[in-house]
């Protein structure tokens, strides 16, 4: 959604994160584990094996168990400084004026403040993490969501069991028939957290989802970005998608109308434009859909890259703000099933799923 000049600033940005030098960040440790923190541990890796724009990742051993671990460290004062750097993000982009109207940048900003104060709330992010391994009790054969160590973990500092499988998107030696299991795997999964569980990890990055070839489980990571989504949003929201796999573009409109994606008083060319998009992302689904959807062949981001610019033109109001986290993770979804090549029976899963839901 934003223009490619900004985007690569923010990229840019994103990718030279930093390691913090070591005398903060065992003032990080102190703070919230106490002075003694090392004794926690048998080992501690002073190199962090991963940095992104909050924190930093550590492996280490605990003493009292033997357990390996990774120890996920914040950087001092993130948290302080969320309102103050996305306000700044909100003035660049209206001074740039390359920021499309419709975009309703402060029902954007509002959002991505409140996701990113979550995100970095470890506390938070350790209670969502246990909530998901109570959840997937019953998918012990398919999915590990590490434990939490909570007497080494707190306010910025979350110790987690360690997890030895590798990215997704990073085994090339993965066969068609691993690749299709894993997409299988993710897609199941994101249509239980909106029917069954209402409650979705929303961060669709790659790096999150590990597939142990050992155990050949999908590993699941960073609960951070873990919401709820109530009856009044998700109900109304199932029954356009169940619309969408049938064609009923009455349905979806009407629906539309009520979740306040459309006010009723568009102009034809924008119902025209919501609806098709829509129906082209529910197209995995759709009842005339092959049996097998082959994510090789899928044109559906570029589908719906092509109505972004009549729907921001003439929409008339913003979408639900739950919109913004449950898309950004099913088209994190579908694009990984892409990047991978996975061929997955989506309307066999869809059926499944909404066949537990009264919608």
């Amino acid at each position: 959604m934003l223009p490619a000049p900004i985007h690569e600033v923010l990229q840019r940005v994103q990718d030279s994160a930093d390691y913090m030098p070591a005398w903060q960040r065992n003032q990080v440790l102190a703070s919230n584990l106490g002075t003694d923190w090392r004794d926690l541990f048998t080992s501690f890796d002073e190199k962090p094996i991963a940095a992104a724009s909050i924190g930093q990742v550590h492996s280490a051993t605990v003493k009292a168990t033997g357990t390996r671990v990774a120890v996920k460290i914040q950087y001092p004062g993130v948290a302080n400084s969320i309102d103050s750097d996305l306000n700044n993000l909100a003035v660049l982009l209206t001074a740039s004026k390359l920021l499309p109207k419709g975009l309703y940048l402060d029902k954007t900003i509002a959002n991505a403040q409140t996701e990113l104060a979550w995100e970095c709330d470890y506390v938070r992010e350790a209670e969502c993490g246990r909530r998901f391994k109570t959840l997937l009790q019953d998918e012990e054969a398919t999915f590990t969501v590490p434990s939490i160590i909570d007497e080494a973990s707190a306010a910025q500092v979350l110790t987690a069991e360690m997890m030895d499988g590798i990215g997704v998107t990073k085994g090339q030696n993965f066969s068609q028939e691993q690749k299709d299991w894993i997409g299988t795997q993710i897609l199941r999964l994101c249509l239980r957290e909106m029917t069954e569980f209402k409650f979705m990890q929303t961060d669709p990055n790659w790096t999150n989802f590990l597939f142990n070839t050992k155990t050949s489980k999908l590993e699941l990571l960073d609960f951070g970005a873990s919401r709820d989504y109530p009856d009044k949003f998700i109900v109304p929201y199932l029954e356009i998608l169940r619309a969408a796999s049938r064609n009923d573009r009455e349905t979806i409109r009407d629906r539309s109308v009520d979740l306040g994606y459309l006010t009723g008083h568009e102009s034809q060319a924008m119902r025209n434009a919501h609806v098709s998009s829509v129906l082209t992302l529910a197209e995995p689904f759709n009842d005339a859909s092959p049996e097998v959807y082959d994510f090789r062949d899928q044109t559906i981001t570029d589908r719906v890259r092509d109505l972004i610019p009549l729907m921001i033109r003439e929409r008339l109001a913003p979408p639900p703000e739950e919109t913004y986290s449950l898309h950004r993770k099913l088209s994190g979804a579908f694009l990984l099933c892409a990047r991978l090549g996975s061929r997955v029976k989506c309307k066999e899963l869809f059926a499944n799923a909404m066949a537990k839901v009264q919608v």
